[in-house]
C-alpha cells in the first residue's frame, strides 16, 4: 500500500495507495473537523486547492450530527461530496482536551460532552465503530494523549494501556470490515505512538506497536506545548525505529517550517488547523514569510497576498481589498484568506515532493525553513 520511491538523507518520497485513490507523499491533510473546512470552503473548492486528503474528527461528528446519521447518508464521502481519501482522528485528543470531566479506566474513557454536558463513554471498540460508520479511508486508533510534561511513571503506564487499546482497536476493525453492512470494508487502521518527551518510552512504545503490522503509524502527543526543539529531538530519535515500508504521520503539526523540518526527519503526513484558523484572523502564509492583513501598510496596496502565488484569491483580489473586508467584518475576508492558506500549504508539499524528486530537498530546506517562519 505504501511505496517508497526515493530518499534524501532521512527525507522520504513515496506513494500511498488507498481505497479512495493514491496519495503522493509527503502530504498535508486539510482539516475539516466537522466534515467542513472552517471558512466556507466546500469539497468541490478543495479540488482546485490541490488538496489530496481531508481530515475529519470522530469526536465532533459523533456528537453532531451523530455517526449514525452519517452512516444512513452513505458515509462521509457521500455526505460531504468528497471522493478522495479521508482520515478520521480517533477522538482521543478531543476527549482529553475538551472534556471538562473525564475518568480513564481500562475499558475506555467516561467524559462529559463539551456541547451539552451529557455523559458519554468511548473506548477502543466504540471509536472503531464510530469511524466505521463514518466510512473514512483511514481510521486512527484510540489512545491517550498525555500532557507535556507528565510524570515518567504516569506516561509509562499510559503507553502500556494505549498498546492494549490498540490491540483491541485492531481486532474490532477486522470484525467490522468483515460485516456486509459496513460501507468501507477496506478501511485502514493507523496506530499512534505516545511517550511524552521521554526518549526511552517513545522508542519502547514504537517497538511494541509496530509488531502489530498496521497500515501506518502516527506520532502523537507533540506540538502540545513543548518547545519546538524538543519535538524535533523526539523525531530525531524515533523515526529510525518506525517501519520503513509504512507511512509516518506527525499529528497536529504545524507551521510551514515545522513541516519542512518534519520531512527532513522522515515524516510523510501532516495535519494542522493553523492555515484555516490563522486565515480567519487575517494572518496569511507567503513565500516571503507570515503577514497580517489588517496592518495599515496594506490599505492602498494593490498587490496580491503573495506575488509568487497563483491561487484563486491571489489571481483576483488585492491586499487592500481583503484588508477592507476584514476591517468591515465581511465573511468573504475569511473565505478568501483560508482559500489562499490552504493552497499555500498544499503547494508547499508539492514543492517538497518536486525537490525530493530532483534530489535538491536539502537546498530547498536551507532556503525556506527559516524564511517561511519570518514575519513580513
Amino acid at each position: 500500500m505504501f511505496k517508497l520511491i526515493k530518499t534524501e538523507d532521512k527525507a522520504r518520497r513515496g506513494e500511498f495507495e488507498t481505497p479512495h485513490g493514491t496519495i503522493q507523499s509527503p502530504f498535508f491533510m486539510n482539516v475539516g473537523t466537522a466534515a467542513a473546512i472552517k471558512g466556507g470552503i466546500s469539497s468541490p473548492m478543495l479540488e482546485g486547492l490541490k488538496c489530496q486528503v481531508e481530515l475529519c474528527n470522530t469526536y465532533h461528528l459523533h456528537l453532531r450530527p451523530g455517526d449514525d446519521v452519517v452512516y444512513k447518508m452513505g458515509g462521509l464521502h457521500k455526505f460531504m461530496n468528497w471522493h478522495k481519501p479521508i482520515l478520521t482522528d480517533s477522538g482521543g485528543f478531543q476527549v482529553f482536551s475538551l472534556a471538562k470531566l473525564r475518568k480513564i479506566k481500562e475499558e475506555g474513557v467516561y467524559f462529559n460532552s463539551h456541547i451539552d454536558g451529557r455523559r458519554i463513554f468511548m473506548g477502543p471498540e466504540e471509536s472503531m465503530q464510530i469511524q466505521s460508520h463514518l466510512a473514512s479511508t483511514i481510521a486512527m486508533a484510540f489512545d491517550e494523549c498525555v500532557e507535556n510534561p507528565s510524570p515518567y511513571d504516569y506516561v509509562k503506564n499510559s503507553i502500556d494501556r494505549t498498546t492494549r487499546w490498540l490491540i483491541r482497536c485492531k481486532a474490532e476493525m477486522e470484525r467490522l470490515n468483515s460485516l456486509e453492512a459496513t460501507i468501507n470494508r477496506r478501511q485502514m487502521l493507523f496506530g499512534i505512538n505516545q511517550g511524552g518527551t521521554y526518549d526511552d518510552l517513545r522508542i519502547r512504545h514504537m517497538k511494541d506497536i509496530k509488531e502489530l503490522d498496521l497500515d501506518g503509524y502516527a506520532v502523537g502527543g507533540l506540538a502540545v506545548g513543548e518547545p519546538t526543539e524538543v519535538m524535533y529531538h523526539i523525531l530525531d530519535v524515533l523515526t529510525d525505529h518506525m517501519p520503513v515500508n509504512k507511512p509516518r504521520y506527525l499529528m497536529g503539526v504545524g507551521t510551514p517550517s515545522n513541516i519542512i523540518e518534519g520531512v527532513a526527519r522522515g515524516i510523510d503526513m501532516f495535519d494542522c488547523v493553523m492555515p484555516s484558523r490563522n486565515a480567519r484572523h487575517a494572518t496569511v502564509f507567503t513565500w516571503d514569510g507570515v503577514t497580517h492583513l489588517t496592518n495599515l501598510c496594506y490599505q492602498l496596496d494593490d498587490k496580491p497576498l503573495d506575488e509568487h502565488c497563483d491561487c484563486p484569491t491571489c489571481r483576483n483580489f488585492s491586499r487592500a481589498y481583503i484588508r477592507h473586508l476584514f476591517k468591515s467584518g465581511e465573511q468573504l475576508a475569511g473565505r478568501l484568506a483560508v482559500q489562499h492558506n490552504l493552497y499555500f500549504y498544499n503547494t508547499l508539499m508539492e514543492k517538497i515532493r518536486e525537490n525530493l524528486d530532483k534530489g535538491t530537498f536539502s537546498e530547498f530546506r536551507a532556503e525556506y525553513s527559516e524564511r517561511l517562519s519570518q514575519k513580513v
